[in-house]
């Protein structure tokens, strides 16, 4: 039985895709390759990767029944409505993220905020969060995190920044977890190693659920010591420093 507070048949499926170029069957669910079967409408970031994921999932998906309503930086709020408008026709409709978990450092709140307001059931399903594996590969706390996503650019700002959350870290036992734009992973990582205490915990994971997938927690001091290249290699940071 539907529950009753649910206003419409029509449901938002929030469908997470891989991480990289993998086989999404390896890390998804089988059930969501069914979902792609009966889902025709989806709410994408890019049109072109979202038609090249559907059609991995589920390779006889005719691409032309599909339609995408793009969500990104250039999306007016006034035209967010009008995508849940088959959910309200008694038709699902599917979120999708570039890559891992859509709503989490990754557009789609607001799609979900207006499914909420609308009465319209929203369905997170199963899949890869980077965040979440990176938390749970790197032996820091994970009764306490907190995810920043980017950091400031300007050098000086970012160095303020980095010294923060590692006094935030020591002071609530909390590991902090941020991200950069993968082209700047190795001066991100360079600045980290300048500027925090050698004793810091400092967690790498790069490439997550890939064949060339790397999870390392050192002391900032063993990282000065180690060489690893990040560059254009999607990277999840975590730092906590001991009390």
């Amino acid at each position: 039985m539907a529950d009753s507070s649910f206003k419409y048949q029509g449901k938002l499926f929030m469908i997470p895709t891989t991480l990289g170029d993998s086989d999404p069957m390896e890390v998804l669910p089988v059930h969501i390759k069914k979902i792609i079967e009966e889902t025709d409408e989806y709410i994408v970031e890019n049109e072109k990767t979202a038609r090249k994921a559907i059609k991995k999932i589920f390779p006889e998906k005719p691409q032309q029944s599909l339609k995408l309503h793009l969500l990104n930086k250039f999306t007016q709020a006034g035209e967010l409505p009008s995508y849940l408008k088959a959910c309200k026709e008694g038709k699902n409709v599917g979120l999708m993220s570039e890559a891992g978990c859509p709503g989490v450092a990754d557009p789609g709140a607001e799609i979900v905020q207006l499914a909420h307001q609308d009465n319209i059931q929203v369905v997170p399903l199963v899949g890869p969060s980077s965040i979440l594996l990176a938390m749970m590969g790197s032996g820091m706390n994970g009764q306490g995190f907190t995810f920043h996503g980017y950091l400031p650019i300007d050098k000086k700002e970012r160095k303020r920044e980095l010294k923060n959350l590692e006094r935030i870290s020591s002071e609530r036992n909390q590991a902090q977890i941020f991200i950069e734009t993968p082209y700047r992973n190795n001066k991100l990582l360079e600045d980290i190693l300048q500027n925090l205490h050698s004793g810091t915990n400092l967690c790498v994971a790069c490439d997550l659920t890939l064949n060339t997938e790397m999870i390392l927690t050192k002391t900032v001091e063993d990282w000065s010591k180690t060489k690893v290249d990040l560059h254009k290699r999607p990277t999840i940071f975590i730092l906590q420093k001991d009390f």
